[in-house]
């Protein structure tokens, strides 16, 4: 909806609330005209309901205001005195019109000082429970939501089963555009798969003040650009959702608007020059590593590498070995009786399940791996007396093909060799030729809301020829650290200002195998309540929190006792 369309249906919406309660205005002392004054009808209507005037500003925050809207109409009739669970099913299940009937066809009177405590323990229970929902769902919201990172794009810097809080006051909260939707959860209802909004309404794009803006190799959570998937992993037609309901992906800002963006051989370049990146930054590249004794797997790990797979040979291999074994094979190299092979990850066959089976498994080392290395890992590797070789993975083939963006075949761009790329800013004027627009193409038409076609070799904006577009917002670069395990900016292009969600700030909790099930999981104690984005090495302040929440339990529990 148009900001135009909002303004007719918020006016819409206020004579609604004027035809239903004017003559309960006045029966409460009120003039009938009060009721019509949009904000000011709320305010004296708290009055009326016998209720703090800061509900008022509830009424206006989406989402929650979804709450609180059938709140407003229960508290309406029982001010009225109609207090029946019928008379509370009826307002609910009419969507408020049943202040009407009391309204035009009851006689009735306004109760002042009606108590506002419930009658029941189910009542008070269920008054605890919703301000308790629309509390969680402001913070949720505006202020900070958590996000569990599920794979492994960012690893070094991030790693899958971190447990973060994302502020959303950094950047500035964005607004909630989805009108209707259930509170508390994102694309769908946990548990169930059922679509958790409407598409429509839809409100305007808005973003409240930031305390500071993006920087270049920030850590930003984001509304992924490409989102048409229902499911993670699941093969079906695509669905096109709203863009506070696409799927939340984090990645390094990489690029901001302004920057010219190129990466050479593996390494980006901004500007001209290859990118400094924090301290905590740990960027992965694809390596070869080659080793004529034998790579030792267990001594990787003990390095501190450890994605990577283990060979395993297995000579008394039997069905019932094979179905324990089962969930730890990720592939199976050889499967002649004989000579049974399996790869497993870096966990290996776990050494109970051996002894409990009796299985005869020898691990085999291999002369070459290919891992996934800091540039710092691959150097000490190189030192090694056991590794005889050590050489990045660089895709030189510069072949044009659709798999990366701009996803057009008039370029060959790939993974390690991409660009130079200008990233578009907010009031900056490109210009536009049938040659680039594949580069803007996207942001044109489904960012900014433009017609786009091109007619005999023209370009075509909105019905009018161009040779120019300005753009309306700043864009960004987002890019996982894990280069060559990371789907990124690479294949979908650039990250619209409107799609940020906020800044990772916060571990809370970090549990290494997360995916494994719980019987594999261990709590990465050395990152618990460690921060994301500041310098120097991860420090753990999860004994300062304890000793915090120590303290101020023996400051409740003896203020109690005085109390008594």
């Amino acid at each position: 909806m148009t900001g135009i369309e909002w303004l007719l249906f918020i006016g819409v919406v206020q004579i609604i609330h004027f035809l239903g309660t004017w003559k309960l205005y006045k029966i409460a002392g009120y003039h009938p005209w009060q009721a019509l004054v949009p904000v000011y009808n709320a305010v004296i209507l708290m009055k009326i309901i016998n209720r703090p005037t800061w509900w008022v500003f509830f009424l206006f925050v989406p989402i929650i205001n979804l709450i609180m809207i059938p709140v407003i109409w229960v508290e309406s009739i029982r001010s009225f005195g109609k207090n029946s669970a019928t008379d509370t099913l009826l307002v609910l299940i009419t969507l408020g019109f049943y202040l009407y009937y009391v309204n035009y066809f009851l006689s009735v009177d306004h109760i002042k000082d009606r108590s506002l405590h419930p009658r029941t323990a189910f009542g008070d229970w269920f008054s605890s429970i919703l301000f308790a929902v629309v509390l969680a769902t402001l913070v949720h919201t505006y202020f900070i939501q958590p996000y569990i990172i599920p794979t492994g794009s960012l690893e070094k810097s991030l790693l899958i089963g971190d447990f973060l809080f994302v502020s959303k006051f950094h950047y500035g909260a964005r607004t909630p555009q989805t009108a209707v939707a259930f509170p508390m959860v994102h694309d769908t209802i946990v548990g169930t798969g059922i679509r958790s909004y409407l598409n429509k309404p839809q409100i305007p794009y808005f973003r409240l003040p930031s305390i500071q803006e993006i920087k270049r190799n920030d850590i930003v959570v984001f509304s992924w650009p490409a989102d048409t998937v229902r499911q993670f992993f699941v093969k079906e037609q695509g669905v096109k959702k709203p863009i506070d309901k696409k799927s939340n992906y984090v990645k390094r800002c990489v690029g901001v608007a302004g920057d010219r963006f190129e990466i050479i051989d593996g390494f980006i370049y901004i500007n001209g020059k290859q990118t400094e990146l924090p301290d905590r930054a740990r960027p992965l590249y694809s390596h070869k590593v080659y080793g004529s004794k034998g790579i030792s797997s267990r001594k990787l790990i003990e390095l501190g590498i450890t994605d990577l797979y283990r060979k395993y040979q297995i000579s008394n291999i039997s069905q019932s070995m094979f179905d324990a074994l089962r969930p730890h094979i990720l592939n199976i190299p050889n499967n002649n009786p004989t000579n049974y092979q399996i790869l497993t990850g870096a966990r290996g066959i776990p050494p109970k399940l051996i002894q409990k089976h009796r299985i005869a498994a020898k691990e085999l080392l291999e002369t070459r791996k290919e891992l996934l290395l800091t540039v710092k890992q691959a150097e000490a590797l190189k030192k090694l007396p056991w590794i005889d070789s050590v050489k990045q993975i660089i895709n030189t083939q510069k072949t044009y093909n659709t798999n990366f963006f701009p996803n057009n075949i008039r370029y060959n761009w790939n993974e390690d060799n991409f660009g130079p790329i200008n990233i578009p800013s907010a009031g900056s004027t490109v210009t536009i030729t049938p040659e680039n627009l594949p580069l803007y193409k996207k942001i044109i038409r489904d960012y900014e809301k433009n017609s786009l076609e091109v007619t005999n070799g023209t370009v075509v904006i909105n019905g009018t020829p161009t040779d120019f577009y300005t753009f309306q917002q700043d864009y960004y670069w987002m890019m996982g650290d894990n280069r060559h395990r990371s789907e990124d900016s690479r294949f979908w292009g650039f990250v619209p200002e409107d799609h940020i969600v906020g800044k990772p700030v916060f571990i809370w909790m970090s549990i290494d195998g997360i995916n494994d099930g719980i019987k594999n999981w261990k709590i990465r104690w050395d990152r618990v309540f460690s921060t994301v984005g500041l310098d120097g090495e991860r420090v753990s302040y999860r004994w300062h929190f304890a000793v915090f929440v120590l303290l101020w339990w023996g400051f409740n529990y003896f203020r109690k006792r005085k109390k008594a």
